[in-house]
């Protein structure tokens, strides 16, 4: 084999595999001599690749963990297994994984031939996913799309429908694709209105790059994580709460399952002052219900009327239980 490049690559394609190859093996292989092979290894090893030789005559070469990530060769069933984990994971994505999984689906998409594709398609329409949760879901080729124009700086077209139901058609640059919770936001300058917009992709209808380039613009925060969280924070209605509950403060601190902003003030030693915020009603009373024991609500005035129908709707289940 006297081509460098091809050689290369040969060369690295078996090293991938988890074994140790004695100097000898890998010439006969490759068709070449042992000093040609010692070249090549010094070459992988310029290249980033951490290949480690041992001496004796058990010994050889083998890839070993270096410092950096350097380029793999994946072959055909290799290359399908990862794209299809990788939809998978950027569907119902473990969590601090969701975004790295797009941007790796991208970039293997990107250079998969067309038969390969073709079976990726294939596995994935042939299998459904168990959802957890009731939230919304989004197509894994959408999230690829998009990242692809945020990467390349091109801007995209699409259908958006709003929190009211309203359809529009919009024109945007995008800057960044941010997941939290099990929801993907796209963060991106609209074009038509002049301003930073955030999008939630499974609102989004047909998205397709234009061909357009742009330079990236100044984003109005010190991240786009931190712009979407600025944004949710002023959508959703905070709800301040005070509660009296009838349990020592320690245990209502204890096995009150709060993960918000929240205050516990001491009574007597049987009963505590709570004060927490958060933004669902039904979060709030859940929590007061949880806690087992007697309570009155102070404020707000909202939750006290959720907590009424909620005892209605009880009071009424069990009204049918004992007519049955």
């Amino acid at each position: 084999m006297t081509d460098t490049p091809a050689r290369l690559l040969g060369l690295l394609s078996l090293l991938q595999t988890p074994r140790e190859w004695p100097g000898s093996e890998l010439a006969e292989r490759l068709g070449v001599s042992a000093r040609t092979i010692r070249r090549d290894i010094d070459r992988l090893r310029d290249l980033g690749y951490p290949v480690q030789a041992t001496m004796g005559a058990v010994g050889g070469y083998r890839l070993v963990a270096g410092t950096a990530m350097p380029p793999l060769l994946l072959d055909d069933e290799e290359a399908v297994a990862i794209a299809v984990g990788l939809r998978a994971a950027a569907g119902h994505a473990v969590v601090g994984i969701e975004e790295a999984s797009v941007r790796a689906l991208g970039k293997l998409l990107q250079v998969l031939p067309g038969r390969l594709r073709h079976r990726v398609g294939t596995l994935n329409a042939a299998t459904v996913p168990l959802m957890t949760g009731d939230g919304p879901t989004v197509d894994p080729d959408d999230l690829t799309l998009i990242a692809g124009a945020v990467a390349n700086h091109e801007r995209l077209r699409f259908g958006y429908r709003a929190r009211d139901g309203a359809e529009t058609r919009r024109n945007v640059e995008p800057e960044r694709l941010v997941s939290t919770g099990r929801r993907w936001y796209l963060v991106g300058f609209d074009l038509d209105r002049d301003d930073w917009r955030l999008f939630r992709v499974d609102r989004l209808r047909e998205p397709f790059p234009t061909g357009a380039r742009f330079a990236p613009r100044p984003l109005p925060a010190e991240d786009a994580a931190a712009f979407v969280a600025d944004k949710l924070r002023r959508r959703n209605t905070a709800y301040t709460m005070v509660a009296t509950v009838h349990r020592p403060a320690d245990e209502v601190d204890r096995w009150m399952p709060w993960t918000g902003e929240h205050r516990i003030e001491p009574i007597d030693d049987r009963t505590c002052r709570l004060h927490s915020r958060g933004d669902s009603l039904k979060w709030l009373a859940s929590g007061l219900l949880l806690l087992d024991c007697e309570f009155e609500v102070h404020e707000p005035p909202e939750l006290i009327a959720h907590l009424r129908a909620l005892a209605g709707r009880a009071s009424r289940a069990a009204d049918r239980a004992d007519g049955s």
